[in-house]
């Protein structure tokens, strides 16, 4: 079963990504996107 999760921005904190990930990973997501509020590609996490 898939969970859906919300990506934040690392250095800015704001939340603009929203994705989905395999219910039985326990550990969190984190991937390089662009924030568009820092206006350039920064490292997200995944939030709870």
């Amino acid at each position: 079963m898939r969970k859906s999760v919300t990506l934040a921005c690392s250095e800015c904190l704001s939340r603009n990504y929203s994705t989905a990930k395999s219910g039985n990973q326990s550990e969190r997501l984190e991937t390089r996107k662009f924030c568009k509020r820092c206006d350039k590609h920064t490292v997200h996490r995944e939030t709870k």
